[in-house]
């Protein structure tokens, strides 16, 4: 038998062992190949695909945190099968093979997986390329399709790279096989566990570093960003680290010691076994709630920006279309008439509308008393005319508001109520307004700011918007003349996140010297802001695959690095009359605790991670990456079925139970 028949029938031997690196190895190709095949597609190199300058520089980066992700991943895993062969490297080496050829023989293994993996990985990447174009082309909403390549630079990068990379990893590793003794290899596997023993300092340690980065995660703002981001990074990594290392050991002992938990039908068995399981999992258990945590992380961040960008867009535009027309019966930014033709012949439905008339303030000056905020200019006499202040009644702010599910208000008599909102639900309390009103100089009290808007404020006639008392406003309107009265129009559609085609044709229709009295950008900025945020999670959402199926490869190839041991303390009970059922029970539980609990210490390193982001953003959206995180259960949920499916297969093959 020669070497290369002895490698590849060693794989073939240890092939479910192997089969989760094998498969996130395969994954991790495929990924490298369809990223390089877009920036190196001939359309994308050539410029012919202006849209891809958006994406191009992103994927490039993708492909260096491929590369080294896949690195850390395979030299981990290559490390970890190499510990539990060590009684077959003792066989070998007391059949006479020598150091040079045990290494010899790893090195063919490891090419024989690479071959394989860069192999399917290239050819399923060719596969699958189309449709990752055709999804991308369609977030992009560009006009063209990406036509199907096949680049040969991305080819024989991702080939070379990861052939490289498989080769000096298996260099690395057989370098650091070192020179273990013939009986200490026979003997690895017989070696006893030893007492499981924690440090109180350590779990001390433990407890203070979570709690205290909690803490500071929860309490953290804008302002004290910078100050507390790293402290919160080292506290919850160190604290986790021990978690596993030696909290998890005074927990396990805790249950031990409550007797009607541990003496529970097979729950000794379980809670014996777990404490080593854990113990001599620590770093890997460790390394995937770090993984967990990042991956969620990211993914609910982007998502939540995407939710709150789409609610700051409807708090700033409270209206898809809105305009202000100088005179009571003007038609000078658009024809209503017209407005409405496209709207019907496109397919859209009004939800809601509104015709207010108000007054314009211009060449405006406000001041606060208890806030060193101005609003216009100082010298309002010598200001810009062409920006003003939009003020309507009281009647018709609370009319609006109730038509937009926001609380009424009271103004007090002969004085104004500014609508100012911003991200920290801050007012700007009492001050004074100057400017000019129907071409006379007026000045009014202010007696608040309400944190609100009912009106779309891109206009330049509505740059802000004030409440007045309905006896004064009426006061004032009846003296001004019908050509000098403001006029806002909002029009709320139906389906308005598809109406950036619509808009288009619409803005078409208003004077050049008119474009600052309407506001018509909510549907175009929805789509440039979904097409941005779209792509971020639709890249994000391959790299975080890639993470957690290494993530959850690094657990299922863990299992069966001790499915040996497992084997022969399992058919021992089965002779003793335990059942299959049982024996099923306790192997299932184990692996779900294993499975669950770095995925439990991630969800809640990124729930905290994401309340800071609230705090920093001013809102209140965090319970939107519950979305994420359920979506991320359910992935965990299929890997540990398929992973405790195929474990007991491989248990029961030998036990016989």
């Amino acid at each position: 038998m020669t070497f290369r028949s002895l490698a590849l029938s060693n794989v073939k031997g240890n092939w479910r062992a192997y089969g989760a690196f094998f498969l996130s190895s395969v994954f991790s190709v495929m990924i490298f190949y369809i990223y390089a095949a877009f920036i190196y597609h001939p359309d994308v190199v050539s410029g012919h695909i202006l849209q891809a300058d958006k994406v191009r520089s992103g994927m490039t980066f993708c492909l260096y945190l491929i590369i080294i992700f896949s690195f850390m991943f395979i030299l981990y895993s290559n490390s970890a099968f190499l510990k539990t062969r060590k009684q077959e490297f003792g066989l070998f080496s007391l059949f006479g093979m020598t150091k040079k050829q045990l290494r010899k023989l790893v090195v063919y293994e490891n090419m024989v997986i690479a071959i394989l993996a860069i192999g399917m990985g290239i050819l399923l990447g060719v596969l699958f390329s189309k449709l990752f174009f055709m999804a991308l082309g369609a977030l992009l909403d560009m006009q063209e399709s990406i036509a199907f390549a096949v680049p040969l630079k991305a080819v024989w990068l991702t080939a070379g790279g990861f052939f490289a990379l498989f080769l000096a990893i298996s260099l690395w590793t057989v370098v650091r096989m070192g020179r273990t003794e013939i009986i200490d290899m026979l003997k690895a596997a017989r070696k006893p566990k030893g007492r499981l023993v924690y440090s109180r300092w350590l779990v001390t340690l433990a407890a203070a570093c979570l709690l205290s980065g909690y803490a500071m995660a929860y309490m953290m703002d804008s302002n004290t960003f910078v100050v507390l981001s790293l402290p919160i990074l080292v506290t919850v990594v160190v604290g986790t680290y021990f978690l596993f290392t030696q909290l998890s050991v005074l927990l396990i002992g805790w249950i031990q010691n409550r007797k009607g938990i541990y003496y529970g039908r097979t729950n000794m068995l379980i809670f014996a076994q777990l404490g080593y399981k854990i113990r001599d999992n620590a770093r890997i258990l460790f390394v995937v709630s770090i993984l967990s945590a990042v991956i969620l992380t990211a993914m609910g961040t982007v998502y939540i920006m995407q939710i709150q960008s789409r609610e700051q867009m409807l708090e700033s535009s409270p209206y898809s279309l809105a305009y202000v027309e100088k005179g009571l019966h003007s038609q000078e930014v658009i024809d209503q008439k017209q407005l409405r033709e496209i709207l019907k012949s496109d397919g859209y439905s009004i939800s809601r509308e509104t015709k207010t008339v108000g007054l314009a303030l211009e060449q405006y000056h406000l001041t606060f008393e208890n806030s060193s905020r101005e609003i216009g200019w100082e010298n309002w006499e010598e200001s810009s005319p062409e920006l003003s202040l939009f003020i309507i009644s009281a009647t018709d702010y609370n009319k609006l508001a109730k038509q937009q599910g926001e609380p009424a208000i009271k103004v007090e008599s002969g004085k104004l109520t500014l609508l100012y909102s911003n991200n920290f639900s801050t007012t700007l309390g009492p001050g004074r307004a100057v400017g000019v009103l129907n071409g006379k100089r007026f000045e009014m009290p202010v007696a608040d700011s309400a944190n609100v808007k009912v009106a779309n404020n891109w206009i330049d006639s509505n740059f802000y918007t004030m409440v007045m008392d309905d006896l004064s406003f009426v006061d004032l309107l009846s003296g001004m003349p019908e050509e000098e009265q403001r006029v806002f129009y909002g029009i709320e559609l139906k389906n308005w996140e598809k109406a950036a085609p619509t808009v288009a044709k619409l803005s078409e229709l208003v004077p050049e010297t008119m474009r600052g009295e309407k506001d018509f950008t909510r549907p175009e900025r929805f789509v440039d802001m979904k097409a941005e945020t779209s792509l971020i999670l639709f890249i994000g959402l391959f790299i975080s695959l890639l993470f957690f199926i290494a993530a959850g490869s690094m657990i299922y190839f863990k299992l069966f690095t001790e499915l040996q041991e497992d084997q022969s303390q399992y058919k021992g009970l089965a002779r003793i009359g335990m059942t299959r059922k049982e024996i099923r029970r306790i192997v299932v539980s184990q692996i779900a605790i294993v499975f669950y609990v770095p995925c439990a210490v991630g969800i809640v390193h990124a729930l905290f991670a994401m309340k800071s982001l609230d705090n920093m953003m001013g809102s209140s959206n965090w319970l939107y990456s519950f979305v994420v995180i359920g979506a991320y259960i359910v992935m965990q949920t299929l890997y540990f079925l398929l992973a405790s499916g195929s474990y007991m297969r491989s248990l029961t093959r030998v036990t016989a139970v």
